[in-house]
């Protein structure tokens, strides 16, 4: 439906809950506030001017934006170095070449929040057999399970003490599980942890979805590496593709070798005209996450007026973008997507429909409107088809657009 012809209850319903959320949504402004004065900062210190966005091509030497970039990157993210690339084609490549930087054949892999992302399970050797994972170069493979949705501190501290692992990863956002995002403290808990007993072992985050949620950062807690995509958060809704790594100085230079070659690593690498909207991503990022976060706070709020279980609840502290929402059924999973659909700038009229997405062991559907292909950042919604029935709502460039797709989503739920 139209925006004009979103039902006066659903408005109603709306209004009621964002009153409930006026507490909430000061918080959320007063750290974009913080992360936007860091970011200001960085910009300031390394001198980013208009030379900094002009782009190369072929291959990419003397890079002034890209360089530049990647000093800004390491100071906002408080990381020895950085590397920024739109050669990444997703989060799960950069976070793939961040945990290949640390391990070598006959090495161990923890990951300390269960199975990983659906689609980082093919690279690590979990699921398939493809040629060049890490079980096909000889890296074992342990996960330690979670209690409650949250990180099982003892089992985490008996694994590392046991094992020695060569690089745990620690993933920050909740992913297609009925795990609960971790903050940046548990994050630095986890952490503490595994060096407690085994001070060698790479701590590597999966910080998908999570950056400018909170005022400090994973590797401002002790992570060694953090790694994550350009179209969510950190692209402020701008960046047009890529991924970034920052971190330890050594295995960023290791990550920069997995993403190009052995000698070549990181000197290397075309922008293709893509710096300015880089830069003014990140200018952004802060703003466009808590734009994000509002959206998602909004949804969790109306649905549990509704009776549907949310994660996490309206009022609750967010550590990602992510909403979400127990359906209970197909029908409900496939009738809220749609109204994200119809609700979205773009693609409006499209009509999502479950498919063998791949990477993903069930079929999904997936509402995406966005101006950049599959942007994160940008309102959409997805879920796979399996009971309970998920949903994962993220996004919203900007409230306004996304309290109106939320909206949309309910009143066509409401329908049946």
């Amino acid at each position: 439906m139209k925006p004009s012809e979103i039902p006066q209850s659903v408005r109603d319903l709306a209004a009621k809950c964002e009153s409930r959320l006026a507490p909430r949504f000061a918080e959320i402004d007063e750290v974009s506030m913080k992360c936007t004065e860091r970011v200001m900062e960085a910009f300031q210190e390394f001198r980013v001017s208009d030379s900094c966005f002009a782009g190369t091509t072929g291959y990419g030497y003397d890079d002034l934006g890209r360089e530049t970039l990647d000093k800004v990157w390491a100071r906002v993210f408080g990381a020895e170095k950085a590397l920024v690339r739109i050669g990444f084609v997703n989060g799960t490549h950069a976070i793939a070449s961040a945990i290949f930087a640390a391990l070598r054949p006959g090495d161990t892999l923890m990951s300390t929040m269960g199975a990983p992302y659906d689609t980082l399970r093919t690279a690590i050797g979990i699921s398939g057999d493809a040629h060049g994972s890490l079980r096909f170069y000889g890296v074992g493979y342990h996960q330690v399970d979670t209690i409650d949705g949250g990180p099982d501190y003892a089992s985490i501290r008996r694994c590392a003490d046991g094992l020695q692992p060569a690089a745990a990863l620690i993933q920050r956002s909740r992913g297609y599980d009925a795990r609960r995002a971790l903050t940046v403290e548990e994050i630095g808990e986890i952490i503490r942890t595994i060096k407690s007993v085994s001070p060698g072992t790479a701590c590597i985050v999966d910080n998908c979805y999570g950056e400018f949620t909170d005022i400090v950062e994973p590797t401002m807690v002790g992570a060694d590496l953090i790694a994550g995509s350009l179209i969510k958060n950190p692209g402020g809704g701008l960046a047009p593709t890529g991924g970034y790594i920052a971190g330890r100085e050594d295995l960023v230079d290791n990550a920069a070798f997995r993403l190009t070659v052995p000698g070549i690593g990181g000197e290397c690498g075309s922008t293709l005209g893509n710096n300015r909207a880089l830069f003014q991503g990140l200018f952004m990022a802060p703003h466009t996450t808590a734009q994000a976060l509002k959206t998602a706070a909004l949804c969790a709020a109306m649905l549990e007026e509704l009776g549907f279980k949310t994660e996490p609840g309206a009022m609750e502290k967010r550590s990602d973008i992510i909403q979400t929402i127990t359906l209970e059924t197909p029908e409900n999973l496939k009738r809220f997507c749609r109204g994200i659909q119809a609700g979205s700038p773009v693609d409006s009229y499209v009509t999502p429909e479950p498919w063998a997405m791949p990477g993903y062991e069930d079929e999904v559907i997936m509402a995406a409107g966005a101006f950049v292909q599959g942007s994160s950042i940008e309102l959409s919604c997805d879920g796979p088809m399996r009971e309970p029935y998920f949903a994962f709502l993220q996004g919203g460039l900007t409230y306004e657009s996304g309290k109106l797709g939320v909206m949309n989503a309910i009143a066509e739920m409401l329908e049946q």
